[in-house]
């Protein structure tokens, strides 16, 4: 069960304030930890995270995407021990390791030969730069070196370095960053909750489309490729679409001979419903990127998946025509003996068939959002579950984010909106019960924070 979030004890206040101290967080304005004091994890077990009192919080996010099948899950502990008794990284320039190669048949395996090359690095903002460094030096290695314009979609996400950040559309990095980016050409997203009465997510989705082919009638010549997050925009506040546009993009990619990238980084690995999210348009790209779930959330790994046409453009006997990008940690063994465990976990375990019924009992823990008159814009694809709250319900939308955060750990769940969006994101592995007390608990954490 669930307890009650009490006031640190001496020990936690202790690990707070040497963090506070000593470590810079991610996406955190510091200053705010003043009133808004961080939580010291010490250990986790299946779908719950423990701090120094021993205090239990559902990890209703997955640890930002990423943990697929539980913390300190057995499976996966002992693919990383066995690994680590024979060797713990190598290079993979001039080098190669059984764990590599069996990570990247069984990838190109699940693609049915579609993509059969794997490119590795560590995060998932470096596999983005991969695939767009890829397709600008294919173009390049084939004498159309115009084409080096990229193209993404509004309200979209792929990273935080300066390559991913360029095609990333979120206001607060553009307005931080931008002087440092590349232009890059933004069209419209087809987020079903743009569909006017009448109309419907396809046809949101063919508008979008529409759009996005007069750009490629004027710009064709001087555009590398088109980057999209499949089916979820996640950190766009979790906008969902049709797969209609896919089909639609892949179509309008091969008339003008443009590359289509999809970053499948949060939504692979089952979380749409099917491993690769771009399998329910019935398309491939030309890249596809993964890394968060591929590790089961364990260790850092990325990849960027492609096409034998790519592969065999980089073949020659000239250094200069070979792929120039490389990371420390490519490819490391550790790391892909936890995706080897993962895969191992989704085909002995059925794990995408059991997350039909999972999806199907998180619909159920929510269904008290969708007649909620607060309430707008319930959704869910596959293993991912969103709904808006109005702005006329908040008294300070700026602040209820962190107050919504705040009031579900008082309920014992770790969520995280984005803006007015509050989403859930779980481990694969709840029980019925534990759903069950999800939805509860972030009903009663949404009434604290709209009180």
């Amino acid at each position: 069960m669930m307890k009650k979030k009490v006031i640190p004890d001496v020990n936690q206040k202790h690990w707070v304030e040497r963090s506070l101290e000593a470590v810079w967080h991610p996406c955190t304005q510091m200053k705010h930890h003043e009133s808004f004091p961080l939580i010291a994890i010490t250990h986790g077990k299946g779908p719950w995270l423990y701090d120094d009192n021993d205090n239990a919080f559902l990890d209703c996010i997955s640890s930002w995407w990423t943990n697929l099948f539980g913390h300190s899950n057995p499976r996966i502990n002992r693919a990383i021990c066995n690994q680590l008794e024979k060797i713990e990284h190598v290079m993979l320039a001039g080098f190669t390791h059984p764990p590599v190669v069996q990570l990247s048949e069984k990838l190109s395996a699940l693609t049915k030969g579609n993509l059969g090359h794997a490119f590795y690095a560590s995060d998932g903002a470096s596999a983005v730069e991969i695939a767009l460094k890829m397709s600008h030096h294919f173009w390049q290695l084939n004498n159309k070196p115009n084409k080096k314009k990229f193209v993404c979609l509004e309200n979209g996400y792929h990273g935080e370095t300066l390559g991913a950040l360029a095609v990333t559309d979120v206001a607060i990095f553009r307005d931080a960053y931008g002087s440092l980016l590349q232009d890059v050409f933004t069209v419209a997203s087809p987020d079903a909750r743009k569909a006017k009465s009448g109309e419907s997510a396809e046809d949101v989705a063919k508008q979008a489309a529409n759009a996005l082919e007069k750009l490629f009638e004027q710009e064709h010549q001087n555009i590398a490729a088109i980057i999209v997050e499949p089916l979820v925009q996640c950190a766009g506040q979790m906008a969902m679409y049709s797969p209609e546009y896919l089909r639609q993009v892949r179509m309008l990619c091969d008339r003008f001979d443009i590359h289509l990238i999809a970053d499948e980084i949060a939504v692979g690995c089952g979380r749409s419903g099917k491993f690769f999210a771009c399998e329910h348009a019935g398309i491939w790209p030309d890249f596809l990127t993964l890394s968060k779930g591929i590790s089961g959330g364990y260790l850092p790994l990325s990849l960027c998946l492609t096409t034998e046409k790519m592969y065999r453009a980089f073949y020659s006997d000239q250094t200069k025509n070979g792929f120039l990008h490389s990371h420390s940690y490519t490819g490391n063994p550790l790391a892909c003996s936890a995706a080897l465990a993962c895969l191992e976990i989704f085909e002995t375990e059925n794990i995408l068939e059991k997350n039909l019924i999972q999806a199907q009992e998180l619909a159920n823990s929510f269904a008290w959002a969708k007649t909620d008159a607060r309430i707008e814009h319930w959704r869910q694809q596959g293993m991912i579950l969103a709904f808006d709250i109005k702005h006329e319900s908040m008294k300070n939308p700026n602040a209820f984010p962190r107050e919504m955060f705040s009031a579900s750990l008082d309920e014992g769940v770790l969520i995280r909106p984005i803006g007015n969006t509050v989403y859930v994101m779980p481990p694969y592995i709840l029980s019925s019960t534990e759903t069950l007390q999800m939805g509860e608990a972030v009903q009663r954490a949404l009434n604290k924070a709209l009180a």
